[in-house]
């Protein structure tokens, strides 16, 4: 776990998680909710999960499928600020670190693909 807290985006992606699930305790729609925590901590549990593996190909594949459900979690936030389940100033925050978080994830992925290093 040592080598995970070192990590930028996995400790925003964890913190992110965090936020939205205190943002979201009041939600009354327990299916939204239910869904965007769930692609939400499918994030940092996707970069812990790749971070572990000793094979490039699976370890980049565990960080595309993060960055996937990253884009997931924004247009879900998006979605929650245009129905009012999140207020507005929060959500325009929210998105923004979750486009910072998808940015970090392409960052990586490109850097592993290009040097041809294992990720752990």
């Amino acid at each position: 776990m040592d080598a995970l807290e070192n990590l930028e985006v996995w400790n925003h992606s964890c913190q992110l998680s965090v936020q939205l699930c205190k943002v979201l305790s009041d939600c009354k729609d327990r299916g939204f909710k239910d869904q965007i925590t769930r692609v939400a901590l499918s994030i940092p549990s996707n970069i812990a999960e790749g971070n572990e593996w000793d094979s490039l190909k699976s370890c980049v594949q565990y960080l595309e499928i993060a960055k996937g459900s990253s884009g997931e979690r924004g247009t879900q936030l998006l979605i929650g600020r245009k129905i009012g389940f999140i207020d507005s100033e929060t959500g325009k925050y929210l998105e923004l670190e979750a486009k910072n978080i998808s940015n970090m994830l392409y960052g990586w992925i490109e850097y592993y693909k290009s040097s041809h290093k294992p990720c752990s």
